[in-house]
């Protein structure tokens, strides 16, 4: 197969370097990062307003996908300009990549893979992995470096019935075998992570129960993206639509849930780091421009 650039370069405006000035919250302490201002903030392309994954390729490089087509788009982080495009695959609803070495997986929502081996060759080889995953909707994908295996998580619970109500699954593959987990890797309980947003005060939407006048926390923790932080090891989850970024240790133990500005992260949709613990999140443009941001880690 060839490579096809589609577009021509577009232009790109850096919106700001420097975040505005904002109080600088012990949170840091936990995420590694003040969250209440970016280091770096760019405007994407229109061809990645809907922006629907992130994967790091070196220290000044990154993976782009959108949820619309089959294209994988490289680009400069640092410069904030585009490498290349590469068409590999045909329309569809493109949610997550990740990358191990030269060869770039793209997860698409119904839960196969596409793996692009030396992407970044003009000869690179397609394949597609049907993974059997048992939801019908999944936007997390990430690499595991310490376990060699992706993961593959479900954007909300994988089947029907009231046993399934409060459960949130992330999937291991082996990208050797390409044979999924028979069990999920990490299996979380939304009671759970509640109860710890209650015992941690963390400001959240509350909701009123039917025929009563109390309120209950208003988590739905609908996963929109995954990452390990490269340092550290813990888990970095994403949920775009209720502006709030999850961190658990690779046991499944939640450990911080960071309420995110929605002026700032509008639809954050990807999430990858830099070898050095930088991190940086992408938004979805919505009835905005579609942004990266940057994070520099603090420790």
């Amino acid at each position: 197969m060839k490579l096809k650039l589609i577009l021509q370069t577009p232009t790109i405006v850096l919106l700001s370097l420097l975040g505005c000035g904002s109080k600088f919250t012990e949170n840091h302490k936990k995420t590694g990062y003040d969250l209440n201002k970016t280091d770096a903030t760019y405007t994407l392309p229109n061809i990645l307003h809907e922006v629907s994954g992130i994967t790091n390729i070196d220290n000044m490089s990154v993976g782009f996908i959108q949820d619309e087509n089959g294209v994988l788009f490289i680009h400069d982080a640092l410069k904030n300009e585009p490498i290349k495009q590469l068409e590999f695959h045909i329309n569809g609803d493109y949610e997550g990549i990740a990358r191990i070495e030269s060869t770039i997986y793209v997860l698409r929502s119904d839960g196969n893979l596409f793996e692009i081996k030396n992407y970044d060759l003009p000869d690179y080889k397609l394949d597609s992995i049907i993974t059997g995953i048992p939801a019908n909707k999944n936007e997390g994908l990430c690499y595991d470096r310490l376990n060699n295996r992706l993961l593959i998580a479900a954007k909300g619970k994988i089947s029907k019935g009231p046993e399934f109500k409060d459960k949130r699954v992330i999937y291991g593959l082996d990208p050797k075998t390409k044979k999924l987990s028979n069990e999920p890797i990490f299996d979380f309980d939304l009671e759970s992570i509640k109860q710890f947003a209650i015992n941690n005060k963390i400001n959240l939407p509350r909701r009123g129960k039917k025929k009563s006048s109390t309120e209950e926390t208003n988590i739905k923790f609908k996963i929109s993206d995954i990452c390990i932080h490269p340092i550290t090891g813990k888990l970095f989850l994403l949920s775009a639509s209720e502006y709030l970024l999850f961190i658990f240790d690779m046991n499944g133990k939640i450990e911080h849930i960071e309420v995110l500005d929605s002026g700032r992260f509008n639809k954050a949709e990807g999430i990858t780091f830099f070898d050095n613990g930088d991190m940086l999140i992408t938004n979805e443009g919505q009835d905005k421009k579609p942004t990266l941001l940057r994070f520099n880690y603090l420790r």
